[in-house]
């Protein structure tokens, strides 16, 4: 009887692992195995709602992180490893879905359904990474700006902004276009990866 709690096989090393020094070895197991215990249940979940099979979705799952063991070695020049994990697991499940499906209606439905789960997953994803950014943008502002800036976006005018901190409607004015100058800079490379 499986155990359901245990989606994934074990993953076993080769003798390919032999070119890395024993403690480069080991710390990329442990990266490794800290990589599988943050995504394991969220990329076996995605599989699953598009599969409707725990066992595909267990063997999908598994192919991901094998694909990610082979490739270990250019891990640091992915941008977003979340990303790349999701997308090679949408990927995975398109192609076992492309292999079982002989009718061309079936598959256009299946393609057109997946683009959609994938696209909001992708774009939760995207959004969060925005929040992040702009939070970030935020907190970098120095003190008097980002108080002027947090009463802007808390629905204070500037004149209310004015008489609560006792400075010009002017100062509130430029405080406000620089904290929007500053933040756009920060989070305009958010939209060029």
């Amino acid at each position: 009887m499986k155990n359901d709690n245990i989606p994934l096989r074990k993953i076993t090393y080769s003798d390919e692992d032999e070119r890395f020094s024993k403690s480069e070895e080991e710390a990329l197991r442990l990266l490794f195995n800290d990589i599988f215990i943050s995504y394991e249940k969220p990329l076996f979940k995605l599989a699953h709602n598009l599969t409707k099979d725990k066992d595909i979705a267990r063997d999908i799952v598994h192919d991901v992180f094998m694909k990610l063991w082979e490739i270990r070695a250019k891990l640091h020049e992915l941008k977003s490893l979340e990303s790349f994990l999701f997308i090679l697991t949408r990927n995975k499940v398109m192609d076992h879905l492309r292999k079982i499906s002989s009718d061309n209606r079936l598959k256009e439905a299946i393609w057109k359904s997946m683009q959609h789960i994938v696209v909001e997953q992708e774009s939760t994803m995207e959004q969060k990474e925005f929040q992040e950014q702009l939070q970030k943008a935020i907190n970098d502002l120095p003190p008097q700006r980002k108080v002027i800036y947090m009463m802007r976006d808390e629905g204070y005018n500037y004149n209310e902004i004015a008489d609560e901190l006792h400075i010009s409607r002017h100062t509130v004015k430029n405080q406000i276009s620089a904290a929007i100058k500053s933040i756009r800079k920060l989070i305009s490379n958010f939209h060029s990866f």
